[in-house]
């Protein structure tokens, strides 16, 4: 089992940064890898990055690249989401994903609010 807590959300101006931390812990041995998700009000849950602990490979989801780095602890116990030029639309709870073998665990998000 593993349980996962994001931080670091919060309002910004459109055009600043944040950066989204996810700290992990319990067993993280068989984890593929981790990533973001983020949830509009009223809109289904989509994919927003992806980093896999082999060998660090990324996937970004097309509405964030250029702006947004994911990276990860070398100890697989924490990833991070850098947030640039934040768009209004980027408003939404992000969640931390851990993909294993057994399926997917989930934090309980963290609220990312950009004004105009």
């Amino acid at each position: 089992q593993v349980q996962l807590v994001e931080s670091g959300g919060g309002l910004v101006q459109a055009g600043g940064s944040l950066r989204l931390s996810c700290a992990a812990s319990g067993r993280t041995f068989s984890s593929y890898g981790m990533g973001w998700f983020r949830q509009a009000p009223g809109k289904e849950r989509e994919f927003v990055a992806t980093i896999r602990w082999s060998g660090g490979d990324t996937i970004y989801a097309d509405s964030v690249k250029g702006r947004f780095i994911i990276s990860r602890t070398n100890a697989k116990n924490a990833v991070y989401l850098q947030m640039n030029s934040l768009k209004p639309e980027d408003t939404a709870v992000y969640y931390c994903n851990d993909r294993t073998p057994w399926g997917d665990y989930w934090g309980q998000g963290t609220q990312v609010t950009v004004s105009s």
